[in-house]
């Protein structure tokens, strides 16, 4: 599992069903770590600027367009985590930690 990679989680709590999630946290934590950090997806699509839009291609596996909701990150338990249905590009991957910084204030501006 990498970072960018799409897999399948299950999540505690509101938004618990089986979802996609892309994974956030740095390869450089091992794969005997017992935790990953993932961004889930919702098919169900909201007008907010640091959710990321996604369409569906062979890549990264999905079937509809999708946002990365930035504003759920989570560590769930690697046993939590399925298979890997595809990977997201360089490009979306840039989209994604852009809004990141943004979200949790990793760099003090209002520009997104």
């Amino acid at each position: 599992m990498k970072r960018g990679d799409i897999v399948t989680v299950s999540i505690s709590g509101d938004y618990g069903k089986p979802r996609p999630a892309i994974v956030v946290q740095t390869n450089a934590l091992s794969d005997t770590y017992p935790s990953v950090v993932v961004c889930p997806m919702t098919s169900t699509l909201l007008d907010l600027d640091f959710r990321i839009l996604l369409e569906p291609d062979p890549e990264n596996g999905l079937r509809h367009p999708s946002q990365a909701m930035t504003d759920k990150i989570i560590g769930v338990s690697r046993m939590k985590v399925g298979g890997k249905i595809g990977a997201v590009s360089q490009k979306d991957m840039l989209r994604l930690g852009r809004a990141l910084v943004f979200l949790l204030a990793l760099a003090e501006t209002e520009d997104f």
